[in-house]
């Protein structure tokens, strides 16, 4: 247990992973940039700015330069450190990418203004999360590793400790982030697992970091505290709950009344969630409510995200009636596979082969390359093996052309530069992370980067008509007001 008054440090999700799970990723960099100075003011030790999701939707879907993005947020944000995210040793793609652009990646990452850069590993590979922060250390800036969390026979809490011990014998983590994308961690879970993990930190900070899809990550933030976490990850709420992070204003309150300083400032969130509230008022997304608990998500556990899209291909392939089974074959294939953690890639590699087995007909019959990569390690270490009879199958069905043992990818950086040679890095990553024509499609039709402007309703409708197919005549009336409209 924590003595009373003992600081909790509170790093900011807002602006990357509130919007990830609540706007699907859609937050611009012109919705960020009013509130951004506020922001820097607040008190958070570290605000997260981004991952590999936000460059990816960026550069595909708001035709945006994200490199821009991170520069024009560091201006403003000159206090408190920017946070990233890296995802293993692959970023974007599933495959592993080769070592030279990834520490091209950590270089071009710290040089653009991030301050805090850290890794994960759907499997807790070690080597996998020191590969990038690694670089993040040798170039100055503070590093921490993430202990993704999950739920299975193999995730237990010796396992994470065992892999939180190397991550501090290794030298290169100035923080330990516990992990827990799916919102599986429950109050008896952390009684075990957090003083587990504090025992074999030393001096090191133990952050905490869960989703509210339960209903139970502000109780299991409070019990944390109690038992030894020295930083929360939170969103300024209405950005919060919902498949998001606790609120800040709702622990901060929570957390001041247990006794603990939490210095952020209840005034700026104010203003910060109300700037937020209005953009989705204004634009239709949605803000985070709070969840009842849901035990069936401890059966599947899979992202939110991911059901629609299952739902979905089922009805495509008239099989719409077969979406319980799926749900079964889900968890089936996850156990056959090793219990891989329901994350990125690894959530997308399960819930793929179980919808070929139940659409099939036939377990097995199709295997996507990736399937056949993650069984014979091209991903990293497994933590379980694979059921014997179903490697035999991954193996027989799929690719020939992938090789039984996994090799390295080729250097790619000189290569690179041969080919773009009047781009810059952080142009060249771009192109080497995404293919065809997507990042001259960004470039061409790159959105002006302004701050967001608060319209009134009135003055915003006005907007929207004027913008859609001519109209003869328009008449607004609301009270004394009135307007009309006419063309001829």
């Amino acid at each position: 247990m924590t003595s009373s008054n003992k600081k909790i440090g509170v790093i900011d999700t807002t602006l990357r992973d509130a919007h990830q799970c609540l706007w699907a990723t859609r937050m611009t960099t012109p919705h960020m940039l009013p509130v951004a100075r506020q922001m820097d003011r607040a008190g958070f030790e570290q605000i997260d700015l981004a991952g590999a999701i936000q460059f990816d939707v960026c550069v595909r879907y708001l035709k945006e330069d994200p490199w821009e993005r991170v520069r024009l947020m560091r201006e403003r944000v000159t206090h408190t450190p920017l946070r990233y995210l890296v995802r293993s040793k692959n970023l974007m793609a599933f495959d592993m990418l080769p070592d030279d652009i990834m520490d091209l990646w950590v270089e071009r990452i710290v040089a653009n203004g991030f301050g805090v850069v850290g890794s994960f590993d759907g499997l807790n590979d070690v080597d996998n999360i020191l590969a990038s922060v690694r670089v993040a250390k040798q170039m100055g800036v503070k590093t921490f590793g993430a202990l993704s969390y999950s739920l299975s026979p193999v995730h237990t809490d010796e396992l994470y400790v065992e892999t939180a011990r190397k991550l501090v014998a290794s030298g290169m983590v100035d923080a330990i982030m516990l992990k827990d994308a799916a919102g599986l961690l429950t109050v008896d879970r952390v009684r075990t697992l957090v003083p587990a993990l504090k025992k074999v930190m030393g001096t090191v900070p133990l952050e905490i970091h869960s989703h509210c899809l339960t209903g139970l990550a502000p109780l299991v933030y409070l019990e944390a505290v109690k038992c030894g976490v020295d930083l929360i990850h939170t969103s300024i709420a209405p950005m919060a709950n919902g498949a998001a992070q606790p609120s800040t204003q709702s622990m901060a309150r929570n957390l001041k009344f247990l006794g603990h300083d939490v210095d952020v400032d209840a005034s700026i969130m104010e203003e910060v969630g109300e700037h937020f509230r209005r953009i989705a008022v204004a634009e239709g997304k949605p803000l985070g409510q709070v969840l009842e608990y849901d035990a069936f998500h401890y059966a599947h556990q899979m992202p939110g995200g991911m059901l629609s899209n299952f739902k979905s291909q089922l009805e495509a392939a008239g099989l719409q009636d077969k979406f319980d089974e799926l749900l079964q074959e889900v968890a089936r294939v996850r156990e056959e596979l090793g219990y891989p953690i329901m994350i990125t890639p690894f959530a997308q590699l399960v819930g793929t082969q179980a919808v070929l087995n139940v659409v099939h007909g036939e377990r097995y019959r199709v295997v996507p390359n990736e399937i056949k990569k993650y069984a014979l390690g091209y991903y990293g270490k497994l933590l379980a093996p694979i059921h014997p009879e179903v490697l035999d199958r991954i193996v027989e069905n799929g690719s020939r052309q992938i090789a039984l043992t996994p090799v390295a990818p080729a250097p790619a950086v000189a290569e690179l530069r041969r080919k773009y040679p009047n781009a810059s890095d952080d142009e060249r990553l771009l192109r080497f992370m995404f293919a065809g024509s997507q990042v001259d499609d960004m470039l061409r039709d790159k959105v002006p980067v302004v701050d967001y402007r608060h319209e009134h309703s009135v003055v915003a409708l006005v907007r929207h008509l004027a913008q859609q197919p001519k109209r003869a005549r328009i008449h607004i009336e609301r009270g004394s007001f009135s307007l009309e409209m006419a063309s001829y």
